[in-house]
């Protein structure tokens, strides 16, 4: 249905401060952990008033449409979602069961008699339609450097004789599990679909991740092969992917790696496991039939971090995945792939948000996409103004790093005059948008004439859960706003369970029905899959973030419950990083928490004590130095206290809430503390905290202190 034409209006704001966390996106690694001074300013201050499409665009639907659907959604469900699925996808056999079992069992199933392959829908029904139209734009990391399209045909082409080899010269069958570790290049789409059209198991690893993190990916994966490349190439510098490999397969019984020669510098290369993509693949037919999978088998597994510390396999299946990312793809873009829609997701492939939104969901629509290898800062912060206006960009989505970053580097890098006659929309992910950069983006970037969408949606749940839909959902800066079809969520009080119905009021956010995108599984451990998101509420699938609902319905994430961590959209739990300090022999107890930051929304902040008597500057280099081999650079401490003593209750357990209070300068909230074993402590952390505060460049001469460290 057709949106009539509407003018901006005034919705009410709720007074409310966020540090949201969802998994998706990334940013430079050599900026994780830059401070601005660009404070951000209240929500009264920011935003003088919502926002309604810009009057030049009109979205798919109408509010009235919107919630007529919506409802219908809710109301009507099975009919609702075999009518998508219809819609959105090609089957090579019907489904006749919608969906079937419940959160309560953790068994829930979409689509399950229906058969279909998911490289077919994502590349070969446009191959057929549109062969000469482009598939991938990319744009190489240096702007002058070689980039390259590949049409819908060309990728086809690719992604069949990559097939080829995986099926024939490394013997990979259906369900075998392949790992890569790759480049954002469009031979990472090639290994992804590649995968997909043989019915393996895809498992991509971000390339920030370090050896030991891959090992242990690739093991608790089961991979069989690995796909790779010689080097990848990042804001002008070049990352050694096949050393950090060759480190991590030591440990791994993995028969064949394919690397892709992105650099041509010389590397080694171990013989009866090792063989060149370019050389391996040109042996091959430009054509492999795709097997035909069920809807409920195995599309992929994504590790995200979990409060225990060991990092989740989170298993998607077939159908119900792309049909969710395909529909929320078209609906909050509103993309448009016979307009000639040109999609540039800036999320890295190792994300959710680069599988659903970079890959999956416009592949599925058809709809052309940039590959971006670089930075948004390199060679300098106009790089992305610069791809949107070369490309022809129609849809951005980047996250709140990013956009935080293009602001503080001034207006004068924006090229807006260069990209309003084709960019509608620009969208942020893992994190909230911060109202002041919300306005930005649309004030300066737009010139008023975008939409600018806030999305929350997890690994766990594929596609959004609750997003604006573009020139549809009157816009409130700092808040994503209402939930997208069949998401039913509720707010329920986290110690009775109880659902609540009043506006204003923080609750823990819920979903009280599955939607098809969904995980099924923690690949190997389903008793943990229940235990984390369907025991703590029976009946009801557990988020692990606050929320408000405001008086008009629309929902305000609050951040984690959970000891889960969310720096510049880098999603960790604290066990993960407190594992990594603790084997170093001089760590005796460690406690991290995430603590607000300016530019990346949280950092990670180590209270640590120490076995032995050690130079506290020593104590402090080691305690970063430890955590970047066994996670990544990006989790990295960015804060260091050491102390004598660790705050703890009579069971022991260290109770990490005080010293984010005391982090946050909350002193005068942390309750009652003469339950604590040892009270003492509060008062010496104090202090390490202020003091270290005041002289934040150097370590203090006592025993308790504070170091920032910019990694």
């Amino acid at each position: 249905m057709e949106a009539a034409r509407m003018e901006a209006v005034s919705l009410p704001m709720t007074d409310i401060k966020q540090t949201v966390t969802a998994v998706v996106t990334e940013i430079p690694q050599e900026l994780d952990h830059e401070t601005v001074a660009d404070v951000a300013q209240t929500e009264a201050d920011a935003v003088k008033s919502a926002s309604v499409r810009p009057g030049r665009f009109r979205g798919r639907l109408d509010m009235e449409a919107y919630r007529e659907m919506y409802n219908r959604s809710i109301q009507a469900g099975d009919e609702f979602w075999a009518e998508q699925a219809r819609s959105y996808i090609d089957w090579d056999q019907d489904f006749q069961t919608v969906h079937e079992g419940s959160f309560a069992d953790g068994d829930n199933a979409w689509f399950t008699e229906g058969r279909l392959n998911a490289s077919f829908n994502c590349v070969d029904r446009h191959a057929q339609s549109k062969p000469n139209d482009p598939a991938i734009i990319f744009e190489p990391d240096e702007p002058n450097g070689e980039g390259r399209t590949l049409s819908w045909k060309e990728l086809q082409r690719e992604v069949s004789r990559l097939s080829w080899v995986l099926r024939r010269d490394f013997g990979v069958k259906k369900g075998d599990t392949v790992a890569v570790y790759m480049p954002m290049v469009p031979e990472a789409f090639v290994a992804v679909l590649a995968c997909t059209r043989i019915g393996a198991i895809h498992s991509v690893v971000f390339g920030g991740f370090s050896a030991n993190a891959l090992r242990d990916r690739i093991l608790d994966a089961d991979a069989k092969v690995v796909l790779t490349a010689d080097e990848s190439v990042r804001g002008g510098k070049t990352i050694p992917l096949k050393q950090i490999v060759d480190e991590a397969l030591k440990q791994c019984n993995v028969a064949r790696c394919l690397v892709y020669r992105r650099t041509g510098n010389s590397i080694p290369m171990q013989a009866g496991r090792d063989s060149w993509w370019q050389e391996e693949t040109k042996k091959w037919p430009a054509v492999f039939a795709p097997e035909s999978m069920s809807a409920e088998d195995p599309l992929f597994m994504l590790y995200t971090s979990g409060s225990t510390g060991k990092p989740k396999g989170l298993m998607h299946t077939t159908a119900g995945y792309l049909l969710g990312a395909a529909m929320s793809t078209q609906y909050v873009f509103d993309i448009r792939p016979e307009q000639n829609d040109v999609f540039f997701c800036g999320a890295d492939i190792g994300w959710i948000t680069g599988h659903s939104y970079s890959l999956y969901g416009p592949l599925m629509l058809g709809c052309t996409v940039v590959v971006f290898e670089g930075t948004p800062t390199y060679p300098n912060p106009s790089r992305y103004w610069e791809i949107i206006a070369k490309h022809r960009v129609t849809q951005l989505y980047s996250a709140p790093t990013v956009l935080r970053l293009l602001k503080r580097a001034g207006n004068e890098y924006v090229k807006s005059e260069q990209m309003l006659s084709h960019l509608r929309v620009i969208g942020s992910v893992g994190e909230p948008l911060a109202a002041n950069v919300w306005q930005w983006v649309h004030d300066i970037v737009g010139k008023g004439e975008l939409q600018v969408v806030d999305t929350f949606f997890q690994t766990e749940t594929g596609s959004y859960l609750i997003a604006p839909l573009a020139g549809t959902t009157p816009l409130k800066p700092g808040c994503c706003s209402l939930p997208f079809f069949g998401v039913e969520p509720a707010l329920l009080d986290p110690v009775s369970g109880v659902e609540i119905k009043d506006h204003g009021e923080e609750g823990v956010l819920t979903l009280k029905r599955p939607i098809p995108s969904m995980s099924r599984t923690v690949w190997k451990d389903h008793n943990r899959f229940m235990a984390v998101y369907y025991d703590p509420y029976p009946g009801y699938y557990f988020t692990g973030d606050g929320a408000i609902r405001d008086e008009d319905g629309y929902y305000w994430i609050q951040g984690r419950v959970d000891d889960v961590i969310n720096v510049a959209a880098h999603r960790m739990s604290t066990a993960e990083i407190e594992a990594a300090l603790l084997e170093h022999a001089v760590m005796a107890e460690v406690a991290v928490v995430g603590v607000p930051d300016d530019l990346t929304g949280q950092a990670v902040a180590a209270f640590v004590s120490l076995k032995s008597s050690l130079p506290e500057a020593e104590a402090i280099q080691i305690a970063k130095a430890q955590v970047s081999p066994s996670i990544g650079k990006f989790a990295a401490p960015k804060h260091v206290v050491v102390v004598q003593d660790l705050p703890k209750n009579r069971a022991g357990k260290i109770l990490r809430r005080l010293l984010r209070k005391i982090w946050c300068g909350e002193e005068d909230q942390l309750g009652d503390i003469t339950t604590l074993v040892n009270p003492q402590s509060i008062e010496a952390i104090i202090w390490a905290v202020q003091v270290g505060k005041m002289m934040p460049s150097r370590p203090a001469e006592r025993s308790g202190s504070i170091c920032g460290a910019s990694l």
